[in-house]
């Protein structure tokens, strides 16, 4: 009995000192204490002056909250502290009335003026919780007063006000729905907001207030997509819900007429031949206008590549969402990629698991292919939990075909000796399945399923019969062997199902087994009456069929079956006893149907068709409840057909411009100057000295890291480094203006083959030094630029073969006339190329008609070859600075990228390297050494040039796989006396090669190309760039590409390969109305895709 104060006391009674042992724990039991003196040390200390105490009591009642006790009795006390003036007791004040404002209405309004006086509170968390408060009070009286509250929260400073009154809307709306015009409003405001954490709340509040309203998206569509990838994962989960609802109702089917587009495009691919290929591009346009094939809005693309991202996100239900977005909305080519991100989220919890598996069930119907690559992703492990097995091996069923039908059946082979009885019996089904859908290895699995019959497992045994019956009746003339040996078991077998299933088999085909079949019904006769009713009914069915087949030898058990089954105690039972009776034995009083009564009992019957149980559920939206129960679950809405013709995307134009990284372009756009007066800010760094350069590379390179990286990080941190450079880098580049003027002057003296006076170069010169100090340099960092494009010229053309001084001595020798020499010229003699417009010294291009003629051939089209169309490598070239002379000492080297095949290695750039010595000493044993390559590349130096006169130039040829990389190549440059550390980092656009191809080469090469390979961009022309000459001209300036002949008038395209992998990169411009273009990349190296875009978008801007 000495138990029973103890028991008192621990419960939260009184001790004899009549303190309370509530305030010691505040979680503590006492349901059943019926002690009045609960909870008085929190009323005490609520009361107290000391703010320390309020604090200490709310923590204490927050955390009860927490722990799921009801503290609603301290209601009294904790509202009156509502007006407390410590923010931190406030904040918690207002995190209990949220939670019993709703159940203590009358004492919660009593404060409501201070809650009033809450909303204007300075700070903005104390205005949120008293409107969450206020909106928690669901009392019919105040609804005026809360919605003067979320329209005034509605315009708050704060993005979190905003949000928690987003929040309060769907509130308010199911207090009082005749406030819906009025929110809807409110959601038009908030919709419009561009912060990112407000976004995911109103559109959870006009999915719950107004989903129709779907012209409220239009104006904040782009801008919803742009936002997506910061908004917080529950908003991301909303907003791609609502999308994909939008997407439907917006844009056309990205999947029809696909497939037979295809398919002729390929035909034709096939056999087309050269000499017809001119009125194939013919035919084919008038064939494309007619049928107008699918182009998808852009709008729909952006969806699209914004979502894309999200799949690699942690949460599994953003990943969710955006699966299911690309299976309803994405062409058949691009929902692959949800695959991979659905594969690793099998990894997560059995609950994920569970969800993932159920929508992976329903795709794989449909879209088979897209998981095949991870199929042992869905192999079983042991420690699976039942649902999980059975899911798993419903996707096997699904992927399965005749490739890897024998990997799957050895699978399914180890899965049937497990412990767990249901997955057995599902891997049985899984296994009848794969013979149903695949021919060729039916009778395996008939073979195997027949051998599971002699397991000493009755459930397997029972499983088994039942799937061999179904699968039996496809060829049962070929398996009379099996229906003897089933016969026999219905001595052992005792499940109902399998024992009826057996009945109905041996009923169905009784004329392949005409002297067994006697036998079991006479077994049945006996043993009727313990029979389950399932058996006793197919045991009426087999005397009934018997009767009609073999009467002599049946006609006497029927009758005994059926006077037994008359007097059953089941109804069912004794009606079909009573029906057969006068179907099939005749008497006068039998009617007309005792004729047809073979007919009706041994109609052939069709095959069952055993179907995946996720064959119709697709109807529901993919990641829905809906779907997951396959039923309608309350509040789920219809995923809308496609429309059949689109709706007008001018709904969608906002009035500013909504592309996000619009005002990084706009002051990309101000500092943008030509490239031939520009230069980089990598220009004093990797040459001022052998005892500097270490620490110079290193800074060179992580900032040419950063760079090939950008198109992970944003535009404007690119834009604040690249100015930050700039800074560091002007002191110097003034310092070595003059010198280097100098030492312009000296090489175009020593270099007759340009044209113009010392003079005019010098203004032009100094012209572009102003510039250059003006504006921040452009181009990517590490690169150094020569400000004389002059110089550029001339070393290029005197960049001959490798036998460096002889092609130089006759072309100094040679009249500058003779540039634009007339016909009988020779393929050496493309060494000559056209400069770019910019240039002030204009040379034509020549080429040979011969060679013409040739390539002519190879575009495809009848028109004449433009010299655009052969190679950008006879465009103008780009000199960079590769040594100083100030810091060699008298030695300046520039190099250019050639553009022509390096003839060691057709997998490395060819770089043209041009060494000026400007001491008045001889220069000996100049050479390449100690080449430090990062892991993969190669670098083949130039021959050893024994000896360079004071005022020579010598220019040589060294090749450098890149390995499709634009990280610098780091070596020495070294001379007899002196050690120099030098690094050449290439554009993108000079890592790779023309390639020459037709126009449906391109588009086939380009379908390949899509999803993730495939990077657009909108940009907008400058006047001067929107001639067919300056948009070919400033893209071949930026890359190393070969034009494609177009049969449509607003679109370029150009196509090349990367040098090292031999990786297609597809370009296409295509002008819009006005001077907007939208520019694509399609190349399976995704970086490089990235960088030419952008290297191409500034080279159209200047």
């Amino acid at each position: 009995m000495a138990a029973s104060p103890a028991y008192g006391e621990e419960k939260g009674g009184s001790s004899s000192l009549g303190e309370p042992e509530y305030g010691h724990d505040p979680a503590s039991g006492g349901i059943f204490s019926s002690d009045y003196k609960r909870h008085d040390d929190l009323k005490e200390m609520l009361d107290s002056n000391k703010d320390s105490l309020k604090l200490e009591a709310m923590k204490r009642i927050v955390a009860m909250i927490a722990r799921g006790k009801n503290a609603s009795d301290l209601f009294p006390a904790v509202v009156k502290n509502v007006a407390c003036k410590n923010i931190e007791v406030k904040k918690l004040v207002y995190v209990y009335l949220v939670r019993y404002a709703e159940e203590q209405q009358d004492l919660a309004l009593l404060s409501i003026s201070t809650f009033q006086r809450g909303l204007k509170d300075p700070n903005q968390l104390i205005r949120a919780s008293a409107l969450r408060v206020l909106s928690s009070i669901r009392v019919p009286i105040i609804v005026p007063i809360m919605m003067l509250a979320i329209k005034e929260a509605a315009s708050d400073m704060s993005p979190y006000v905003r949000k928690t009154a987003a929040h309060a809307i769907p509130k308010l709306y199911s207090l009082d729905s005749d406030q819906k015009d009025q929110l809807i409003e409110v959601i038009e405001k908030l919709l419009a907001d561009k912060t990112t954490l407000v976004a995911g709340s109103v559109v959870m509040a006009f999915e719950e207030v107004c989903p129709e309203r779907i012209d409220l998206i239009h104006k904040n569509y782009r801008k919803l997509c742009n936002l997506l990838i910061d908004v917080e994962e529950w908003g991301q989960v909303v907003i791609i819900n609502m999308l994909t609802r939008y997407a439907r109702t917006q844009f056309l089917s990205p999947n029809q007429n696909q497939e037979s587009l295809l398919e002729e495009s390929t035909e034709k691919a096939f056999y087309g031949s050269e000499e017809e290929d001119a009125k194939d591009a013919k035919a084919e346009a008038a064939s494309m206008a007619k049928r107008k094939p699918y182009v998808m809005d852009p709008d729909h693309r952006l969806l699209l590549r914004n979502t894309k991202p999200l799949l690699q996100s942690r949460n599994a239900a953003v990943v969710m969402a955006v699966a299911q977005l690309y299976f309803h909305l994405a062409p058949k080519a691009e929902v692959g990629v949800i695959a991979k991100a659905l594969v690793r989220l099998l990894r997560s919890h059995s609950e994920v698991q569970y969800v993932v598996l159920q929508n992976v069930a329903t795709m794989s119907i449909k879209r088979r292919g897209m998981f095949e690559p991870y199929l042992k992703s869905f192999y079983i492990r042991s420690t699976d939990p039942t649902q999980i097995k059975i899911l798993k091996l419903e996707v096997l069923t699904n992927l399965a075909n005749e490739t890897n039908i024998s990997t799957i059946l050895r699978e399914f082979q180890t899965y049937i000796r497990s412990m767990d009885k249901d997955f057995v019996a599902a891997t049985i089904q899984a296994i009848g399945r794969c013979a149903t859908n695949i021919g060729k290895v039916r009778d395996t699995c008939l073979n195997g399923l027949v051998q599971l019959l002699s397991n000493r497992d009755e459930l397997v045994v029972a499983e088994s019969v039942v799937v061999i019956k179904k699968l039996l009746q496809m060829q049962p003339a070929q398996h009379s062997e099996i229906i003897k040996h089933m016969a026999k078991l219905t001595d052992n077998i005792q499940v109902p199902m399998a024992r009826a299933s057996i009945l109905w088999l041996i009923g169905e085909y009784c004329e392949h087994v005409p002297k067994i079949a006697p036998d079991v019904l006479r077994k049945m006769a006996k043993s009727f009456t313990n029979e389950e009713d399932i058996v006793k009914l197919q045991v009426i069915n087999l005397a009934a069929k018997l009767y009609l087949t073999n009467s002599k030898q049946s006609k006497l058990l029927t009758q005994y079956v059926l006077n037994l089954a008359k007097y059953d105690q089941n109804y069912d039972i004794r009606d079909r006893a009573r029906f057969i009776r006068q179907l099939i034995v005749p008497t006068e009083k039998s009617g007309a149907l005792n004729k047809y009564a073979k007919k009706l009992f041994l109609a052939q019957k069709p095959a069952p068709i055993l179907e995946s149980s996720f064959k119709d559920r697709d109807h529901f939206q993919l990641g829905s409840l809906s779907h997951l129960l396959n039923a309608k679950a309350v509040g789920y809405q219809e995923l809308p057909d496609w429309p059949d013709e689109a709706p007008d995307p001018s709904v969608r134009n906002v009035e500013v411009p909504e592309w996000t990284k619009c005002t990084s372009r706009e002051k990309r756009k101000e500092k943008v100057e030509k490239p031939f007066y520009s230069d980089s800010e990598g220009e004093s760094g990797p040459t001022e000295s052998a005892d500097s350069e270490p620490e110079s590379v290193s800074e060179e390179s992580s900032s040419s890291s950063s760079s090939s990286n950008s198109s992970s990080g944003s535009e404007e941190e690119e834009e604040e480094e690249e100015e930050g450079s700039g800074e560091q880098s002007e002191d110097k580049e003034e310092e070595e203006k003059r010198p280097k003027r100098k030492e312009k002057e000296s090489s175009q003296k020593a270099a007759p083959g340009s044209v113009g006076s010392p003079s005019e170069e010098e203004e032009e010169e100094e012209k572009g030094a102003k510039k250059a100090k003006k504006k921040p340099p452009q181009g990517r960092k590490g690169r150094a630029e020569t400000s004389s494009e002059e110089a550029s010229a001339s070393e290029s053309s005197s960049s001959g073969s490798d036998s460096g001084s002889e092609a130089e001595a006759k072309r100094r020798k040679a009249p500058p006339s003779n540039r634009a020499g007339p016909k009988e010229i020779s393929l050496l003699d493309l060494d000559d190329f056209t400069p770019a417009p910019p240039q002030p010294i204009p040379s034509s291009s020549v080429v040979s008609t011969s060679l013409v003629t040739d390539l002519e051939g190879l575009t495809l089209t009848d028109t004449s070859l433009a010299p655009t169309l052969l190679s950008p490598a006879f465009g103008a070239v780009r000199t960079y600075e590769l040594l100083h002379r100030m810091a060699g000492e008298g030695l300046s080297v520039e190099y250019c990228f050639s553009r022509r095949p390096f003839p060691g290695d057709p997998h490395m750039v060819a770089v043209q390297i041009q060494i000026s010595n400007n001491t008045d000493a001889e220069v000996k044993n100049l050479r390449v050494s100690e080449p430090k390559p990062l892991s993969g590349m190669r670098i083949q130096e130039f021959p050893e040039i024994e000896h360079l006169a004071p005022g020579d130039t010598a220019s040589v040829v060294m090749g450098i796989d890149f390995c499709d990389s634009t990280q610098a190549a780091n070596f020495q440059l070294c001379t007899h006396t002196r050690h120099f550390y030098v690094s050449i980092q290439p554009p993108v656009g000079e890592l790779m090669a023309p390639v020459f191809m037709s126009e449906n080469e391109f588009k086939k090469e380009q379908g390949k190309l899509t999803g993730m390979s495939e990077i657009t961009e909108k940009l907008t022309l400058p006047e001067k760039c929107q001639s067919d000459h300056a948009i070919v001209q400033q893209v071949t300036s930026a890359a190393n590409v070969g034009r494609v002949p177009c049969g449509a008038d607003n679109e370029y395209r150009f196509a090349a390969k990367t040098v090292t992998s031999g990786s297609l990169v597809l370009i296409t411009l295509e002008q819009r109305e006005g001077a907007a273009a939208q520019l694509t990349v399609n190349s399976e190296k995704m970086v490089i895709g990235t960088m030419l875009v952008k290297d191409i978008i500034q080279a159209l801007a200047q």
